[in-house]
């Protein structure tokens, strides 16, 4: 068993914000929590946003809504540094592009907020959901389990 779980959330959701992992800070000081949704056939990270009953994924260079994603409950987990398509040990799937590359929960710091994103090993990087964008870093931190 691996000590957390996934919870499907849409428009009539209650969200669990007892038990979702939290992920980072929006501009506007809302929290952000780790989540994942389907675009394009791929299941990507998602930056959860309850406040404005949301989530956003980052894809072919933009930042897009979902109303029906997924939010990591419970666990044990810590945020490592890595970065270039590192992934540190202990690192969890988040998400898996249609080709089969698994994808993994990043974040960084950009313009005032600790925003969450995908994780690509292959493109080196990580990829964040930002004011309409899909916006790339170098170094960032990795969701892993403990």
């Amino acid at each position: 068993m691996p000590g957390y779980g996934w919870q499907s959330v849409d428009e009539t959701s209650t969200f669990p914000k007892q038990h979702a992992i939290r992920a980072g800070r929006d501009a506007d000081g809302c929290t952000i929590y780790v989540g994942r949704a389907f675009h394009e056939n791929d299941l990507l990270p998602a930056k959860v946003i309850p406040e404005k009953q949301v989530a956003f994924v980052s894809f072919d260079g933009e930042e897009i809504p979902k109303s029906e994603f997924e939010v990591l409950r419970s666990g044990d987990f810590v945020w490592e540094f890595a970065s270039n398509g590192e992934i540190p040990k202990g690192a969890i799937v988040i998400g898996r592009t249609v080709d089969g590359e698994n994808l993994y929960m990043g974040r960084c710091l950009h313009e005032g907020t600790q925003t969450p994103g995908k994780v690509q090993v292959s493109h080196g990087c990580l990829y964040i959901p930002f004011n309409g964008e899909e916006l790339s870093f170098a170094e960032y931190e990795v969701l892993v389990l403990k």
